[in-house]
């Protein structure tokens, strides 16, 4: 088994704690990889409240007598004293991570976000934001560095958020086509500088390119391409602004091989030409000094 825990008291401790609106007092991450199956069973639950994430293979849940096989992309939350039953098999290749937090205001929070359900698990989709926000609360609690406590609730505010949107944007589109219309989004932040046919990514993905493109603006409010673009204006500026690189090389480094339509491209979105909203920035930057 690979695990990864960080604790703010002692492992066996179940914290509550009324004095705070939310405190994270437990975050991990557990694969199986030796150990056939590993089961977790807790009759009377913990005091405080645990959110888990299935980030890969399945998780078998027992909630009311009944069992759940629960695969990639769903959490699951336990409230105060819920019956805690479940086992992670060797051969379905489990990944989970989950937080432990407890507070005085977590159930407004929680009703804030909508998840106070009667069922204990939501499909919420397969975004890496989610591993990526669960790895950095382990961290924070493990090293423990000045205002880690903050930082962890904003990431635990975080995950609740990104938790809410996708199940109002799942409303009558699907889960299957948000997390592909999700996938494809974080495709593009990756990979927005390289030459990119939205027609082959759409058919690589078994999926009609007119299709894919009416889907990606119904959800994201934006084409593919206008999407594409908006990251790349998004990053020129900021090479603009922070950088010494000139005009070329910011065209180069946001994915245009031509500098000159570069430049139309960017004078069209901004108002004015690449060069010159470096000049005048250049010369705010001076009259601040």
């Amino acid at each position: 088994m690979y695990m990864n825990t960080a604790y703010l008291g002692k492992p066996s401790e179940d914290i509550q704690d009324t004095t705070k609106p939310l405190l994270v007092t437990a975050a991990g991450h557990y694969k199986i990889e030796t150990k056939e199956i590993s089961t977790t069973d807790r009759p009377h639950g913990r005091k405080d409240y645990q959110l888990i994430y299935v980030a890969s293979g399945s998780v078998h849940f027992k909630f009311s007598g009944k069992e759940h096989m629960l695969s990639s992309g769903n959490m699951i939350l336990f409230k105060p004293n819920d019956v805690q039953f479940y086992t992670l098999y060797l051969k379905e290749r489990p990944e989970t991570f989950w937080v432990h937090f407890t507070g005085y205001d977590v159930n407004e929070i929680l009703s804030h976000y909508a998840l106070l359900h009667s069922d204990n698990f939501f499909y919420v989709g397969k975004s890496p934001d989610y591993p990526w926000l669960f790895q950095k609360m382990i961290r924070e609690l493990q090293l423990k560095r000045s205002n880690y406590d903050e930082l962890i609730n904003m990431l635990l505010h975080h995950i609740f958020l990104l938790m809410n949107r996708y199940l109002k944007d799942g409303e009558g589109v699907g889960s299957q086509l948000l997390d592909e219309i999700e996938g494809a989004a974080h495709y593009f932040n990756d990979n927005y500088n390289k030459n990119i046919s939205v027609k082959e990514y759409a058919k690589g993905r078994l999926m009609s390119p007119c299709w894919f493109i009416g889907s990606f603006k119904k959800i994201m409010k934006s084409t593919p391409v206008q999407y594409i673009l908006s990251l790349r204006i998004a990053n020129a500026i900021h090479l603009l602004e922070e950088t010494d690189l000139n005009v070329s090389e910011v065209s180069q480094a946001v994915g245009y091989e031509d500098a000159k339509y570069f430049s139309r491209v960017f004078k069209k979105h901004i108002g004015i030409s690449p060069r010159d909203y470096k000049r005048l920035k250049k010369a705010d930057l001076g009259k601040v000094f």
